[in-house]
């Protein structure tokens, strides 16, 4: 396999260049301040790439957190325990680590932001205008990035404009309202002032199209359509001839296939041929083994036992059964479903995006039930040092610890990975913040929303389905039917990049997704098509429960109105900061 080459922007020199912010991390809200820093241009240089570094440090299970949050919704499952078992049943407590530690990452990444930013403007005669507007752009559009992500776990946050002092008072919570205004306010200030493409740097650094787009989406998420169609619009024009879809390749030949075929892969969007190569990714989440503390472990908690992984998450049967057929319509209203071969004429993307049973996943057959106690090892046809399939104990049904829903991610692995992964392993993939399919859909739900739906919104989402090869909607939809149409692109599209978590929100929905139960099918068991009695007006599965527990396992989830719509804060925030007030139900 080939190992793509990265792109460094200068972060290693960082830490020695930096020592002292690395030593003035305060907790959350008492950010990093010095009278001295930055002296010049290159130190406001390195303390804008200390910033960005910053943001790769929020994980969970060694796993980057955009991949983890939809592993606590209805379409991914993380193995049981504490931190991801209580984010779904209403149990979360004020020490969990899941839920409080983006608060205290992203206010430290801020206080790296102003400990350069509250300094930058004595620079300025210096550096010359057009260099300080782009670095004073990038610096706070980090910051309204990490804003965007505190009040959207958090609602009400501590709005920092400046880095305090030693002797200032700890603020109390913004009203959320005020702090989007900020967000979209700072960003229609700055996005000018920042190229339009960041393709040199390998799209690590914030653009214009960037801005936009993250003014769109926090537009979206707290329901301003017009806003956000507006910036989301201004994102698709300035992204053209720099940003588009990349088609699937060749292994799309796979889906619906069994193991012995070949083996499905999105590497090249996804995987480390895709950062280097596709126009898809407008902004990133760089890692690189070159930098200290500056990779995951992400691969390793993915990918099957075979695949030298522990399956920590994986898609639920929820997911699975949502996938529509290639005519584009649900299984429960399909002609040529075959409950028989559940898997075979189907999206794409159900192959394209997971693992499951009697497909070829890194290199094995990945076979979930125990009645397969051998399976296929392809690593010698790979490798090419053997022309058949070598025999391999099948550890992905005999694992104590095998996958908890019977099907793995395959969207954001690659192949090549499988040489380096073990419990120590280091990946330094990296991970896409934001990518054009995702603005598509940002344009099409904020028309369908604000009762604007055009030919436009039909081609945004034909765009993606086209490269999914899945047949165009049918035109003449009625709003409703447009909004079901967008929201299971977004589900299926969309999975596992981290935002089913705040859709399920946006939509008012998790109340009713989120209650009851989802199913999960560790042994592979068949079913049969009436366990799903319909595919409601959101895209999901409604399930015969007497059924469908005949064939799936179950994980009971509980949603309380008025609490669960935002996490709680630190207890360790609570106690320093007598101004801070705590989240209902908390």
């Amino acid at each position: 396999m080939i190992k793509h080459t990265k792109r460094i922007l200068g972060i290693s020199m960082l830490c020695a260049a930096l020592m002292t912010s690395c030593e003035l991390d305060r907790l959350n809200l008492n950010g990093p301040s010095t009278e001295n820093f930055p002296l010049d241009a290159k130190e406001a240089e390195l303390g804008l790439l200390g910033a960005y570094k910053a943001l790769t440090l929020l994980d969970a299970s060694s796993t980057p957190i955009w991949h983890v949050m939809d592993n606590i919704t209805d379409i991914g499952y993380a193995r049981p325990g504490n931190n991801y078992t209580s984010p779904i049943t209403s149990s979360i407590t004020t020490d969990n680590a899941l839920a409080t530690k983006p608060w205290s990452a992203h206010y430290k990444t801020i206080a790296r932001v102003h400990l350069v930013l509250d300094n930058l403007e004595p620079l300025k005669a210096t550096m010359g205008e057009e260099q300080y507007n782009k670095i004073n752009a990038e610096l706070r559009f980090i910051r309204a990035y990490c804003y965007s992500q505190l009040v959207e776990l958090y609602g009400d946050v501590a709005l920092l404009t400046k880095a305090l002092k030693l002797n200032d008072e700890l603020p109390g919570r913004t009203d959320k309202q005020q702090v989007v205004d900020f967000i979209i306010n700072e960003l229609a200030q700055t996005a000018e002032h920042l190229p339009v493409s960041q393709k040199t740097s390998g799209n690590v650094r914030a653009s214009r199209v960037a801005a936009y787009m993250l003014q769109a989406r926090v537009a979206l998420n707290f329901q301003r359509y017009d806003v956000a169609a507006e910036a989301s619009k201004k994102a698709l024009d300035l992204a053209k001839g720099q940003h588009a879809l990349t088609p699937f390749d060749a292994t799309i030949a796979y889906v619906g296939k069994g193991h012995a075929d070949g083996e499905p892969q999105s590497a090249n969007i996804f995987g480390h041929a895709g950062y280097a190569e596709s126009k898809e990714w407008i902004w990133v989440a760089e890692y690189n083994k070159a930098i200290n503390a500056n990779t995951h472990n992400q691969t390793y908690y993915m990918a099957s036992r075979l695949g030298k992984g522990v399956c920590y998450w994986g898609p639920t049967q929820n997911f699975i059964d949502s996938f529509q057929d290639i005519e584009g319509k649900y299984i429960t209203e399909s002609t040529i479903y075959n409950e028989a071969k559940p898997f075979e004429n189907r999206d794409p993307r159900l192959d394209m995006y997971t693992a499951r049973p009697g497909s070829r996943y890194f290199g094995f057959q990945f076979e979930p039930n125990a009645k397969f106690s051998k399976v296929n090892n392809y690593w010698p046809v790979i490798n090419g040092t053997g022309t058949k399939p070598s025999s391999q104990n099948n550890t992905d049904a005999t694992n104590a610890y095998r996958s908890f829903s019977g099907y793995l991610w395959r969207k954001h692995t690659d192949l090549s990975e499988y040489a380096t992964t073990s419990v120590s392993g280091e990946s330094d993939l990296n991970v896409g913040i934001f990518r054009y399919a995702e603005l598509l859909l940002i344009y099409a739900e904020a028309k369908i929303e604000s009762g604007s739906i055009d030919q436009s919104v039909y081609d945004a989402i034909n765009e993606i389905r086209s490269r999914a090869k899945m047949p165009n909607l049918p035109q003449g939809l009625s709003q409703a039917q447009m909004r079901q149409a967008l929201r299971y692109e977004r589900k299926v599209e969309l999975a596992n990049d981290g935002l089913r978590w705040f859709d399920l929100r946006r939509w008012n929905i998790a109340k009713d997704v989120m209650n009851g139960y989802i199913y999960l099918n560790r042994d592979a068991n068949a079913w049969t098509k009436s366990a799903i009695q319909r595919i409601d007006e959101n895209a999901n599965p409604v399930y015969n429960h007497s059924v469908a527990t005949k064939s799936f396992g179950t994980q009971e989830v509980k949603f309380q109105v008025n609490k669960d719509e935002y996490w709680p804060i630190d207890i360790k925030e609570m106690d320093a900061n007598p101004a801070m007030s705590q989240n209902p139900g908390y």
